[in-house]
């Protein structure tokens, strides 16, 4: 790994440290804590699209497998950046079909994008809140698909996935 891209693994994983810190504010009843929640998502989305120009999608290869998880936090959570999401999506697509990317991970993202450009969801990753203690998930397009679909990229079962959301 040369200095730079060692720089660029080390500020990655840093930005999805202060992610992880912060994101406890996303949901908060305090207007101030949202504001910054967004405020740091912005930054970081900004920074991603940066780094897109400057290297294309930061792949496992590239910066290791903390950083490039890293990377995909901070493009997860650009919700308010649609162009970083969808253009962060099209790298990790391209990544993934020379089997650069985790195809969970690109799963996720896609059905991320979807869900923010008010579009029905493929993998039902993606939870829109909680009525009664149980979760409830965006629209997906196939949902007697899903866990099929689901399976094809490694992640578990719809059932199993919705019972770390719930609340009784």
């Amino acid at each position: 790994m040369t200095r730079d891209v060692a720089a660029l693994a080390a500020e990655l994983m840093d930005m999805a440290a202060a992610d992880h810190q912060s994101s406890v504010y996303a949901n908060s009843d305090d207007p101030a804590e949202q504001l910054a929640w967004r405020r740091l998502t912005a930054r970081h989305g900004d920074r991603l699209n940066e780094i897109m120009d400057e290297y294309g999608w930061p792949t496992t290869q590239m910066v290791g497998e903390e950083a490039a998880r890293a990377a995909w936090l901070i493009a997860q959570h650009a919700d308010r950046q649609l162009d970083v999401q969808r253009r962060a999506f099209q790298l990790m697509q391209q990544a993934a079909s020379a089997g650069s990317v985790s195809p969970r991970e690109l799963a996720f993202l896609h059905d991320r994008t979807l869900v923010n450009e008010g579009r029905k969801q493929i993998y039902g990753t993606q939870i829109a809140g909680v009525k009664d203690g149980a979760p409830i998930p965006w629209p997906c397009a196939e949902p007697e698909r899903m866990d099929e679909l689901r399976a094809e990229v490694g992640i578990e079962p719809f059932d199993e996935y919705v019972a770390k959301f719930s609340m009784t």
